[in-house]
Parts: C-alpha cells; structure tokens; sequence
C-alpha cells in the first residue's frame, strides 16, 4: 500500500478528487464475510447464487462501500480524517474479477466546522454500481 499523506481541512478545495481501483477477488469476498459476519449465500454459494437474478455470486455491497472509506483514509482527505456520515444506493452488482473505480470528490466545504461533503462514486466499466454522499471531519492545520 503507498504512503498515505497528511491533508489538513485548510488544504482542501471544491471539485478536489481522488480515485483508487481494486479488483474484486473471491478471497476478498470470503474475507468480508468472515469480518462482517455476512454470510448470505448469494455472495459465497455458487449453486445458491445460479438461481438467483444475479445468476452468479456477488461481492457485499459494504464491500464497495468500504473502498470508499479507504480512499478517505489513505488519499482524500488522508489521515485523521473522521467519518460523520455515509448515504449509499447500489445500482448495479459487483462480481468476482470486476475492477471496482472508486472516486470521491469534494461537494462543500464548512469551514467552521471542519467538514467536508463528498460526493461517492464506485464504478465498474465506466458504470455506477454504488453512489452516495459523505461528510468528514478533516483536522485543521495544527497553530
């Protein structure tokens, strides 16, 4: 994993963006399971799954949700950054082998508070699977 750098509320700027791309992989998906304690068997059982509308397992939507949470703590805003609140729509799912984009971008700035809106995006080929809204709490730079 690459460095993370240290960006202090005072740094930010609206439109300001990162993106950061992971292949889904079955290992992934058995690993969030275990972590999360989700096991319903449309993301682990390919027999289950076949019968399904998705005809073949499916990552955990937290899963692309949780790529969102790592941008922020690794790119935008970085470290320290505090997570105050997350809105989610899965529009399409994610499978096995799929490369999931994920960008967020910067909506609103307060000042005041410290905060930062984002606006949060995970693709795969170009189309939305999950889009929401996040605000932070970014420290501000130290006196």
């Amino acid at each position: 994993m690459s460095q993370s750098t240290l960006t202090y509320f005072e740094d930010l700027s609206l439109d300001q963006e990162a993106t950061l791309s992971t292949t889904v992989s079955e290992a992934d998906i058995v690993k969030f399971a275990e972590v999360s304690g989700d096991t319903n068997p449309v993301h682990l059982d390919a027999d289950y799954a076949a019968g399904t509308m998705f005809k073949e397992r499916i990552a955990h939507g937290m899963l692309s949700a949780a790529y969102i949470s790592a941008v922020f703590g690794t790119k935008l805003p970085g470290p320290g950054a505090i997570y105050i609140s997350q809105s989610l729509k899965f529009t399409a799912p994610v499978k096995i082998g799929d490369t999931v984009e994920t960008t967020v971008k910067i909506v609103n700035l307060n000042a005041e508070k410290k905060r930062a809106k984002f606006e949060t995006v995970c693709s795969v080929g170009g189309e939305p699977v999950l889009k929401g809204e996040a605000e932070l709490m970014v420290p501000k730079r130290p006196s």
